[in-house]
């Protein structure tokens, strides 16, 4: 198996069209569930988990689907093919749902389809990729990603201000776009055992419980919890810029970007770092320093985070709070390109859609729970929204105790030919 740079930045089209849709879902959907449905914060938390408690049952049992299907087109394509197109439609549709069924019948469609497609093509990314390439394999695919996200936020900012159902439409056109290249572009590897079973996630989940090294098991918890912190902060960024910040929800989408930018230009780097160091150590680095960061803006008075101090292109003002949050985007990059990296080379190619559902399971379950506990906690505290810079760390830190008993997972050296 060779090592094609081009092909994996093909390839992260794919991630570059889940990342836009996403990117907009979190900045402005909570946004028309406050101002259009009028529902309280623990609500909007609670529909922010939807399509991720539809993706939890989905995801991880079509990820081992996908290491059993065999067509023409390859194991993955398939399910790209389907989910891509169908979820354009749906996302489209999402702005201009006029009542609150009719929103949830939209976006209901839009999370199933998403879910369908999500995990066979990051599967493609170890199918295609040696194990001692897959650091830097995923920082390309997570760069590409990352630009999504970008355009989702610093794009869907300035087209939400025109009208807010433009970067809904902005994200069905990239979307179609990023499947057609990947199918175009990409050639799946035919060379995989038709017949012999593979374990399916269940069994793969017992298998990684009844291990006596507990590595993978550790490390899925880790996963599950700095998603946990992670996504709380995702999913209410925008309604924390607007409470605690005063400053216009837009304009929180735009600080999100400038955190997925450095994010972006880190990417690659953190590839490389986790190649040269080892993936567990630079995990453990990017979680102390997104900890820290995250308590320095629960600690920093709103008059201080919002002061500007300058101006740059593309990323426009840049207030105090942006240097956190662009330093957090570093910490991330350390943390996310290594991990699923990790969790693949803890089984053979053959099963890498069963073990990149079983990431999914973790985060999935993980994006679930944190806009719930936040949502309760910011209620509990007033609708302090202050509140998920403070317990966001903590989550953090839970992670950073089980990587340290994470003893697998470093990438495994291509043999000679």
């Amino acid at each position: 198996m060779k090592f094609n740079y081009g092909k994996i930045f093909l390839l992260g089209f794919g991630f570059f069209g889940v990342s836009v849709i996403w990117g907009v879902y979190n900045a402005f959907v909570p946004i028309f569930l406050a101002d259009k449905f009028h529902l309280s914060p623990f609500f909007i938390g609670f529909f922010m988990t939807l399509d991720n408690i539809a993706a939890l049952f989905i995801q991880p049992p079509v990820g081992a689907w996908s290491d059993r299907l065999r067509t023409p087109i390859g194991r993955r394509m398939p399910f790209i093919l389907i989910g891509a197109p169908l979820g354009a439609l749906a996302f489209g549709f999402i702005p201009v749902a006029a009542v609150l069924p009719l929103f949830v019948a939209f976006t209901s469609t839009l999370l199933i389809s998403m879910a369908m497609w999500r995990t066979p093509v990051v599967a493609l990314m170890p199918d295609i990729t040696p194990s001692d390439k897959r650091s830097q394999a995923n920082g390309i695919i997570n760069f590409m990603g990352g630009i999504g996200a970008i355009i989702s936020f610093l794009g869907g900012s300035i087209l939400y201000k025109m009208n807010p159902a433009f970067p809904f439409w902005m994200g069905s056109a990239l979307v179609i776009v990023a499947a057609v290249l990947v199918f175009i572009f990409i050639k799946e590897p035919q060379d995989f055992d038709g017949t012999k079973k593979q374990p399916g996630m269940l069994e793969s989940l017992k298998e990684v419980i009844a291990d006596n090294d507990k590595s993978a098991l550790r490390l899925l918890f880790a996963i599950f919890f700095w998603f946990l912190g992670y996504t709380a902060i995702e999913a209410f960024f925008t309604l924390y810029a607007k409470n605690q910040l005063g400053i216009d929800p837009s304009d929180g989408s735009r600080l999100l970007g400038h955190l997925s930018l450095f994010f972006v230009l880190f990417a690659l780097l953190a590839g490389v770092i986790g190649a040269r160091i080892g993936r567990r150590v630079t995990i453990s680095i990017g979680i102390v320093i997104m900890g820290a960061l995250l308590a320095g803006i629960y600690f920093t008075p709103p008059a201080t985070l919002t002061t500007v101090i300058g101006k740059a292109p593309v990323l426009g003002t840049i207030p105090v709070i942006s240097l956190f949050l662009m330093a957090a985007g570093a910490a991330w990059s350390l943390i996310n390109i290594n991990s699923l990296p990790m969790v693949v080379d803890m089984t053979s190619t053959a099963r890498a859609g069963t073990f990149t559902g079983l990431y999914y399971l973790f985060s999935t379950l993980s994006a679930i729970a944190g806009p719930n506990i936040n949502g309760f906690l910011i209620e509990f505290t007033g609708n302090n929204y202050n509140t998920i810079m403070l317990v966001s760390p903590v989550f953090m830190f839970i992670a950073l105790w089980l990587m340290l008993g994470v003893k697998r997972g470093e990438a495994q050296q291509a043999a000679i030919s």
